[in-house]
């Protein structure tokens, strides 16, 4: 995670965030611990208070689970909850957008998908 925050959003969302995205690409597995709110805050110069706020954002939508004593962990499941509220978000709220862009720059839908599957191919 960069420590580079921006104005248009509070701190803990944007670190609530950054935590779903490593949960989502795995940097966060299933069954892993989060950072100490202790060690978050000091890496990135943040009050422990919205570290804090930010990790029980997480526990709230059941992402995360407190192992008393133990610390934070992600829960099973997580990224499964995760993807498919990511999916229906960006096909409820982002693809519409996208297409409305796509036909006001007049792109070709086919060409857009052949350079996506150039792409895939590359990697």
């Amino acid at each position: 995670m960069t420590a580079q925050w921006n104005d248009s959003q509070p701190i803990y969302w944007q670190l609530k965030e950054r935590t779903i995205a490593m949960i989502l690409d795995g940097t966060l597995p299933e069954g892993s611990a989060l950072p100490s709110v202790r060690t978050v805050a000091s890496d990135f110069q943040l009050n422990p208070i919205t570290v804090s706020k930010s990790y029980q954002a997480l526990v709230d939508d059941e992402l995360v689970e407190k192992r008393r004593g133990l610390g934070m962990f992600v829960r099973e499941g997580a990224r499964r909850k995760l993807t498919d509220s990511e999916r229906e978000k960006f096909l409820n709220e982002e693809w519409p957008a996208t297409v409305i862009r796509i036909r006001q720059l007049g792109l070709d839908v086919n060409k857009l998908i052949e350079s996506i599957t150039e792409e895939e191919g590359k990697s």
